[in-house]
């Protein structure tokens, strides 16, 4: 049998240890970086393991969003079924220029560098409220994804979009199991369905009771239907807690875990830029990447892709190419920002990108400033990651202070 007829592998999924990615990431890059894949439906794409050839991919035209050339979502990869979102009006993710450009342009003047300097107090007050709330009746130790990794950005996103955050708490469950890989396509639409018709009650409520938030300006801007608004409104809301909630996890559990690294950032609060460009770099929470449809037939890395295939970046393996960035499996905090895909490349690298940044300067600043003695309450292997989750973190992350 040859190579080309032997049937090719799935996407790995398993880790040897909880910050690296699957070991047979790393080996694809080098031996085959543009290699055959196999989705769960049985068809074959391929999957791209390099940093240049990922950048490749995420800005050339010819490789497309459109869920139609694609298989988007990571069910498509692991589990079963088609994306709920498509042929939704509004879903930008899965449009392509010009059709995207109309919602980036949008979504840029309201994202605006003002805007997002006027959020930066409102994180702090938030951070810091919430490390009160972990000090309250002298507490000394706690779960640092449901007191304050997740509490955070969820209000932050809240705030910014005009979203009461007791609605979104009991909206929150929901968007967990949509990102769930173990979640059924029946499942992820049902979950799909319930955050949409959520989030329309609030699209409603802003064409009545219009607010100085972001979703309020995109009402009176009168470019967008309802059901656009909701769209947009969906993909920020989700993307908007659940990547940064994860990187604050997560990105605690590695510093914790590298004790000279953090004694190094305590030592010097200007390494706090550098620290958040290597945590998102070294962790690449969307830990099975992103996916395209070849429009026609291209030629990548030498190898022949024909029109219709699917081709899955994936992002951590790109962020630990050694051909990037040197000595890549090392957390180094002081490592010189340099590329990292974290926020994906292209026309459709995260439109929010400053705003997460921010939050997580500032959340990590406020955290390690008011608790000195934070360390983990649980030995390190005893700490519980969201292995199945798209999004990956730490299910819970026991500490004391």
């Amino acid at each position: 049998m040859t190579q080309q007829e032997a049937p090719a592998p799935r996407i790995p999924i398993s880790r040897l240890r909880p910050l690296d990615p699957p070991p047979e990431l790393s080996e694809l890059r080098e031996r085959c970086p543009v290699a055959p894949l196999t989705y769960a439906d049985g068809h074959e794409g391929w999957i791209v393991t390099s940093h240049e050839l990922a950048r490749q991919v995420l800005s050339d035209p010819r490789f497309s969003s459109n869920p139609r050339l694609r298989h988007s979502a990571v069910h498509d990869v692991l589990g079963d079924g088609q994306p709920p979102e498509e042929d939704v009006p509004g879903m930008f993710v899965g449009m392509d220029p010009p059709e995207h450009t109309r919602y980036r342009r949008l979504l840029t003047g309201e994202l605006s560098t003002r805007r997002m300097r006027e959020m930066e107090p409102k994180i702090a007050a938030v951070a810091h409220e919430l490390i009160d709330r972990m000090q309250a009746d002298g507490a000394a130790s706690g779960d640092l994804v449901a007191a304050f990794a997740m509490p955070l950005p969820s209000r932050v996103i809240c705030d910014l979009l005009g979203i009461p955050y007791a609605d979104w708490q009991d909206i929150q469950p929901v968007s967990e199991k949509m990102l769930r890989i173990d979640s059924s396509a029946a499942e992820v639409k049902d979950c799909y369905r319930v955050i949409f018709e959520f989030l329309a009650d609030v699209v409603a409520l802003k064409q009545k009771e219009p607010g100085d938030d972001l979703l309020s300006g995109l009402v009176q801007s009168a470019e967008l239907s309802d059901v656009e608004l909701t769209s947009v409104a969906f993909q920020l809301f989700t993307a908007g807690h659940e990547t940064t909630a994860n990187m604050f996890s997560l990105g605690t559990y590695t510093l914790l875990t590298h004790p000279g690294q953090l004694a190094a950032l305590r030592g010097d609060a200007g390494l706090m830029n550098s620290t958040v460009e290597e945590l998102l770099r070294y962790l690449t929470v969307i830990q099975f990447g992103i996916s395209r449809g070849a429009a026609e037939d291209v030629e990548l890395g030498g190898q022949a892709i024909e029109a219709g295939r699917t081709i899955t970046v994936s992002l951590p393996a790109a962020n630990r190419d050694p051909r990037r960035f040197p000595d890549p499996d090392r957390f180094d905090i002081t490592r010189v920002p340099s590329g990292n895909l974290a926020f994906g490349f292209g026309v459709h690298q995260c439109v929010a990108q400053q705003l997460a940044r921010a939050e997580l300067r500032i959340g990590f600043q406020v955290l390690l400033d008011r608790l000195p003695g934070l360390r983990l309450a649980v030995a390190a292997d005893q700490v519980r990651m969201r292995e199945g989750a798209i999004v990956y973190g730490c299910q819970a992350l026991p500490v004391a202070w």
